[in-house]
């Protein structure tokens, strides 16, 4: 079977095609044949060798993926052959509390991810996608998707009539977008591209903000909520933005804290957060249960993931090449 695999530190070049025997599952295994899978801005920097300096080497790149059981281990029960199933992204967190020791299991960083015509899981870390969505839909799912059901949910405070901001169009903001139109909530959403603002409001944003053209979008935001600010942001941005999320956001306001696209450290003015009663909240994905209650909502409101463009498996190496870009909308898939 042909594998994806990165062999070194040295950027994109490093990620190599290479042939391997098929895997066969042990007990408690299953046996996928991948169909689709999605990448996540997170396996860009996996690539790259600049998620961490713990990253063994070689190792088998993305966490998203969908495929079908072909076989199963002896005592398997979860699933059987010919169902359609995705990855959870931590393999042993299946509810509860997150914890160090489920961090160790997350697919294509801490073990081997899904970038291989066949994939070994242990059947407690699998789940089934909804019947309605393509594989390459349903392969956007396990990180991005759970990681903004996380964000919107996770401490039960969001109500309908809410004001959410989101930054960016990447994944896991359009997925905040859709999933907080389900729950009733307003959307305010940034780009620094009117044409992807234009996206976000087809797709039920209420309001647009240009950070280009507009480089103090907290004021904007300010103005925009009658100087209360927004309930929740969804914050993607990191050490460029998470200030201004502060001041964006109303007092005894949510902020999740998700990704780092414009850095991972900075000064915080932790004065903000005392003074307004702010909670900051980090979302590293989400677990089992959290990805079955979402896929419950997605299969009861027919929502259907943003795919913004589909590479085969033989062109990974360019399907990364254009999600470093940042032209794509929402998600990027891989047909096997």
């Amino acid at each position: 079977m042909k594998v994806w695999e990165v062999h070194s530190k040295e950027g994109l070049d490093a990620l190599t095609l290479v042939e391997k025997p098929e895997p066969q599952p042990q007990t408690g295994q299953v046996l996928l044949k991948m169909r689709a899978a999605s990448l996540n801005y997170r396996d860009l920097l996996t690539v790259k060798g600049a998620y961490g300096y713990k990253q063994k080497l070689p190792f088998v790149p993305l966490s998203d993926g969908v495929g079908e059981v072909v076989a199963v281990g002896e005592g398997v029960t979860r699933v059987k052959v010919g169902d359609r199933v995705a990855g959870i992204f931590m393999q042993t967190w299946l509810e509860g509390e997150f914890s160090a020791e489920k961090a160790k299991s997350a697919l294509g960083g801490a073990i081997d991810g899904i970038l291989a015509e066949y994939v070994t899981l242990h059947e407690d870390g699998v789940v089934h996608v909804p019947e309605h969505l393509s594989d390459e839909e349903a392969a956007t799912l396990p990180c991005a998707a759970v990681t903004a059901w996380n964000a919107l949910t996770t401490d039960g405070k969001l109500k309908a009539g809410d004001t959410v901001l989101i930054q960016g169009t990447g994944g896991v903001s359009v997925f905040a977008l859709q999933f907080g139109k389900i729950m009733g909530v307003q959307i305010i959403g940034t780009s620094s591209s009117d044409q992807k603002l234009d996206k976000l409001k087809q797709l039920g944003a209420s309001e647009l903000i240009n950070y280009k053209t507009t480089p103090n979008w907290d004021e904007k935001v300010w103005e925009l909520t009658n100087q209360v600010g927004v309930d929740r942001i969804i914050e993607v941005g990191g050490a460029g933005t998470f200030n201004k999320s502060l001041r964006a956001v109303r007092y005894a306001g949510h902020i999740s804290l998700i990704g780092v696209l414009s850095g991972f450290t900075t000064d915080v003015s932790t004065v903000s957060i005392l003074h307004k009663g702010i909670t900051v909240q980090g979302i590293y994905v989400g677990s089992r249960a959290m990805f079955e209650a979402m896929n419950r909502a997605i299969a009861l409101h027919r929502l259907k993931p943003i795919v913004d463009r589909v590479f085969p498996f033989e062109e990974a190496r360019q399907a990364l090449e254009y999600m470093e870009s940042g032209a794509h909308f929402g998600k990027i898939a891989v047909r096997f």
